[in-house]
């Protein structure tokens, strides 16, 4: 498996045909979701960033990991409950459907936060 990405296209190719869609599924929402966003690899993992990181994404053997920051963490703690978590981290199981509008939510929350931060 290729350890250095250049790109999210780079990053997703190099995945599961399954795994592929739930990445592409993930990618149109934050994009929806924050369409000034820049697409960017950091800490080879996929992430979005405007005005600094909004969260990052990245597959793994039984989960995508997505991690929104301890802020959008904390912000959506009781919607991410049903999720394992670790500091700034939550795991979407591969066997269960992946929270597409948690996720939009999130990102939203992250675009507002960081927009916020940058006009201070």
């Amino acid at each position: 498996m290729k350890t250095t990405f250049k790109t999210i296209d780079e990053y997703i190719s190099n995945q599961s045909a399954e795994v592929q869609i739930l990445l592409e599924q993930i990618r149109k929402t934050i994009q929806q979701a924050a369409p000034e966003a820049e697409e960017v690899i950091s800490y080879q993992m996929p992430a979005y960033k405007q005005h600094g990181i909004l969260v990052y994404f990245a597959a793994f053997k039984n989960h995508i990991g997505f991690y929104a920051t301890p802020n959008g963490h904390a912000e959506f703690k009781e919607e991410l409950s049903a999720y394992k978590q670790g500091k700034g981290s939550v795991q979407f199981p591969l066997k269960r459907p992946i929270p597409l509008d948690l996720i939009s939510k999130i990102v939203r929350f992250r675009v507002t936060e960081n927009s916020n931060k940058a006009k201070k």
